[in-house]
């Protein structure tokens, strides 16, 4: 059964009135008013986290929304950035667009944006999930985060946990997950049906979007070549990788270069690697460079909204016509925050085609030393919290 009839087998499409009774909202978190969070007063390095048992508890505030109590969460290097302001000009407008709330600030401001957990309340018109349901989600990094007990979050984020997964194991994969999945399905085009046979090349493969990245396009046929360093080959082997280069054993472009042309290049790396690793590419047949690694964010900070939006267009704009001439494409893409997508992801995961790639994993008091284990970089895989005591 597809995913739209089993959807109306349930009686509705996520999020939103159906046939399902409406349901109101539940009475047993609703009597506080605070919860434990760690949050950030300002932006700056390590030194701003602050744990709080005084934070807001998140209201549903739309009849789509849903609470969910958060078992689990883990960091990716978007908090890094978030924590020192970076996008804040681009995320503060998303939050707030037509300048209506009383309040300038964003803060205090919780980080994190994986969260597996156990569904609390429901808004009125969500009748796709109820209290109890086990699920995982992405929360889009203009709302608040998941290093808290609770979090909100709207029904067509949130997804069924994969059931052969455990809340820590399940909090890894959604946010790198749904980016490989905008990089390589939205963007790239790639999917289980045209995949099969094509070359794809994977830059920065060891971290977590890569881990990820190798694991999809394995299972949808792709022959995969990752770049890595040379302590990660053994697990790109493990992932399914076909070939595994050393970026560090010399120089990557030459080593790269004898090898036959790729119809899909993944770069999770970018800077100089995007001066040459089109020329890797399949030229006049549909190959496809896709990156990660954009200005989109930064020349809004640095430039404001408007001048900093033209400055982007200006560049995607000349780079893919630059590229188009010579017979290939250029994509950027971003995380794109999908309750369906995740549903295909677990799909993945719960037929053994997708593991999670777990570095580390700390208590929910330790949060400020895992992000400094993230901030050491050359991570094998997340750093994930456990919110709720395991023991």
């Amino acid at each position: 059964m597809g995913r739209l009839p089993a959807m109306l087998a349930r009686g509705t499409l996520r999020g939103t009135g159906g046939r399902a009774p409406v349901r109101g909202f539940g009475g047993s978190p609703r009597s506080r008013s605070a919860m434990p969070s760690w949050v950030i007063d300002r932006y700056g390095r390590n030194e701003v986290l602050r744990f709080t048992r005084e934070m807001a508890f998140p209201a549903i505030q739309f009849p789509n929304e849903v609470v969910v109590q958060v078992h689990a969460a883990s960091l990716n290097p978007i908090d890094l950035s978030m924590r020192s302001g970076y996008g804040a000009t681009a995320l503060n407008m998303k939050r707030d667009p037509l300048k209506i709330k009383s309040t300038e600030t964003e803060f205090p401001l919780t980080l994190g944006r994986d969260v597996s957990g156990v569904v609390m309340e429901c808004g009125l018109s969500v009748s796709y999930f109820k209290p109890g349901d086990e699920v995982w989600a992405a929360i889009p990094p203009w709302k608040q985060g998941t290093l808290s007990e609770f979090v909100v979050a709207s029904a067509n984020e949130v997804s069924f946990k994969p059931k052969c997964l455990s809340h820590t194991e399940a909090a890894s994969l959604p946010y790198v997950g749904l980016t490989a999945w905008s990089a390589i399905n939205k963007v790239g085009g790639l999917n289980q049906s045209n995949c099969s046979g094509k070359r794809v090349l994977i830059l920065g493969a060891s971290g977590g979007v890569g881990t990820f990245a190798v694991q999809l396009v394995k299972a949808w046929g792709a022959h995969v070549t990752a770049v890595c360093s040379h302590d990660a080959s053994a697990l790109m082997k493990k992932l399914g990788a076909d070939d595994v280069i050393d970026y560090k054993s010399g120089n990557l472009e030459e080593q790269l270069k004898p090898l036959p042309l790729f119809d899909f290049i993944l770069d999770n790396v970018g800077g100089s690697t995007e001066k040459w690793a089109l020329n890797l590419l399949k030229k006049w047949s549909g190959a496809t460079y896709v990156t990660l690694v954009t200005p989109f964010l930064i020349n809004m900070d640095k430039l404001g909204v408007a001048d900093g939006m033209l400055q982007t267009g200006v560049t995607i704009g000349s780079k893919t016509v630059k590229h188009l001439l010579k017979g290939v494409h250029y994509r950027w893409a971003f995380f794109m925050p999908s309750g369906p997508s995740l549903d295909e992801i677990a799909e993945l995961v719960d037929s053994g085609k997708i593991q999670p790639v777990i570095d580390q994993v700390f208590p929910f008091s330790e949060v400020p030393k895992a992000f400094l284990k993230l901030e050491e970089g050359h991570a094998r895989g997340k750093t994930v919290i456990n919110v709720v005591d395991k023991k």
